[in-house]
């Protein structure tokens, strides 16, 4: 009742991790494969990046706020890491990509021989030159996806960024540059000040809001691309409880992604199933069968 096919994906169930939740290490990824749908590796570029200095999180009381600066080992050492993937995940691995350009995407992918599908960073909002930089672009956004598509056979996911006047003009461009699905949506930029030495909590000022503040606008962000879009949608934002899955997968959400949920509970995953189960045993319907369904009647 569970299972779902994206873009030839076969997944177990329709929970996917998100990019950037475990860090650089597989044997993070392996370990929540046991029960989710597919994960998304921490994004990647040509070369290592250091990343800011800490603090890089803040913990509030609706979700958390971040600005790592897309720390990465680059292409080649995470490449070799995430070749142990192969041998011992258990679910479909899709691995995050970050770049200025599109050739630079473009040859990202090639290093990458053990991923069954790229998502393109196209959104993060605290990082130089990269991510909202170049995905806030339609016409950018366009031809980084066609150049990529060029680059790879495998199936190509655009993540965008709550953080433009409007995200159906952005996944319109993704669409028409070939993407395969639509990932909706990534933080929304925010910051959070400490009143005692009177100074922004983190290192770079500001960051990214998750968590469950963000729900409402992921959920919007999702029943708009839906009703606009061809091409598949993947929710993602404030995801905690099956509730939250449902919702999203009623407003046109093919499968969703779960990231600041495990900063509370690292059996989110588990839970979320034993829950999905439990809630498709009592209505008689598969999970597949209610995408979209709240735009119907």
């Amino acid at each position: 009742m569970l299972e779902v096919e994206l873009c030839g994906l076969k997944m177990k169930n329709p929970l996917m991790l998100a990019s950037g939740i475990m860090g650089s290490h597989v044997s993070s990824l392996i370990r929540i494969s046991r029960h989710a749908g597919a994960v998304v590796a921490k994004s990647v570029g040509t070369e290592p990046r250091e990343g800011y200095r800490n603090p890089v999180v803040v913990n509030y009381a609706h979700g958390l706020i971040n600005a790592v600066g897309l720390s990465s080992p680059g292409v080649r050492a995470f490449a070799e890491e995430l070749e142990k993937f192969r041998a011992e995940g258990r679910s479909p691995l899709v691995v995050s990509l970050f770049a200025s350009t599109s050739e630079e995407f473009a040859s990202l992918t090639p290093h990458f021989p053990m991923a069954d599908a790229f998502e393109l960073n196209l959104s993060c909002p605290h990082a130089e030159n990269v991510g909202m930089a170049v995905g806030s672009d339609p016409e950018l956004v366009k031809e980084i996806v066609a150049e990529v598509k060029r680059s790879t056979e495998k199936p190509v996911f655009a993540k965008l960024s709550p953080n433009v006047l409007d995200v159906v003009e952005i996944g319109k461009a993704a669409e028409e540059g070939g993407v395969d699905a639509v990932v909706a949506v990534n933080t929304v930029k925010g910051m959070s000040i400490d009143i005692v030495s009177r100074k922004p909590k983190l290192s770079n000022i500001s960051g990214g809001v998750s968590g469950e503040a963000i729900k409402p606008i992921a959920l919007k962000c999702v029943w708009d691309l839906y009703k606009e879009l061809d091409v598949p949608v993947i929710g993602v934002g404030g995801i905690t409880t099956w509730k939250d899955v449902v919702e999203f997968i009623l407003a046109g959400a093919t499968a969703v992604q779960i990231g600041s949920a495990l900063f509370y509970s690292h059996r989110i995953f588990y839970s979320l199933v034993e829950s999905l189960k439990a809630y498709t045993r009592s209505t008689g319907e598969s999970l597949v069968e209610l995408v979209g369904k709240a735009h119907t009647g």
